[in-house]
């Protein structure tokens, strides 16, 4: 497999990842108008929240982004400006949208917990648009470090990595599954947001430590710092977020 695995319909050449990201925004965005019709605020309430959020995981990819690749800052500048325009961090965009959909609530006054309806948009959404992060190879920069596994993937360079995109799709398919099982017993709104943050972010944490990333604390990432602070911020509610309730 020659990386990135262009596709072509007819004499246009589509690049993966903006195929991909392309098709994860609109399912994502097709799950969650149908799940908002279940929804217990006014549609005005949800589209001020939505936005909040969007405006939120604008900022903070783009926050975790340049912490993440701090150290190209001295090296290389071209290559750090433009990975602060182009790049982009899932962690970064989720929990900006986390702190946006907050602040926005807190504006317009709305006290319910509305996390729930974005669960399975998020995960199949992310599960999708890591099939174009694998399929662009060493320039999305996902990629992990070299292993000798015998499913370590040459993205170009000659060198044997950990699959880490693949990593994540097949975590993402087990989640759900344990999400759908967890829907099943009786749970307070918010939970199935809260079980499905603390258990990506822990993945997140795990996964990273096998990816070439610049680690600026204690042999850790900056996407590691930010999962590892909400994993705590939210660590009073991990029990009940496990304890099933017939």
């Amino acid at each position: 497999m020659i990386f990135p695995v262009y596709f072509y319909l007819g004499s246009l050449r589509i690049h993966p990842h903006i195929l991909f990201e392309s098709i994860a925004y609109t399912v994502a965005l097709r799950l969650l108008l149908r799940n908002v019709r279940k929804d217990i605020i006014t549609p005005p309430q949800r589209t001020f929240i939505i936005v909040g959020g969007m405006l939120g995981a604008i900022v903070g990819t783009k926050a975790l982004v340049l912490l993440q690749h701090i150290d190209l800052l001295g090296q290389n500048s071209q290559l750090f400006l433009l990975l602060l325009l182009q790049g982009k961090t899932v962690v970064g965009a989720l929990l900006g949208a986390v702190i946006g959909v907050e602040i926005t609530k807190k504006i317009i006054g709305v006290k319910h917990s509305t996390g729930d309806v974005f669960v399975y948009p998020l995960i199949i959404g992310t599960a999708i648009g890591r099939i174009g992060c694998f399929l662009t190879g060493l320039s999305d920069r996902t990629y992990g470090i070299a292993t000798k596994l015998p499913w370590g993937v040459d993205f170009g360079d000659g060198i044997l990595r950990h699959p880490t995109q693949l990593y994540e799709i097949i975590f993402l398919i087990i989640l759900i599954i344990f999400i759908r099982l967890r829907s099943r017993y009786q749970y307070q709104e918010g939970d199935l947001f809260k079980f499905y943050l603390v258990c990506y972010l822990s993945f997140r944490f795990l996964i990273d430590f096998i990816k070439p990333d610049f680690h600026i604390f204690l042999g850790m990432s900056a996407i590691q710092i930010a999962c590892l602070c909400c994993i705590v911020y939210y660590k009073s509610s991990i029990p009940e977020m496990f304890k099933l309730k017939s």
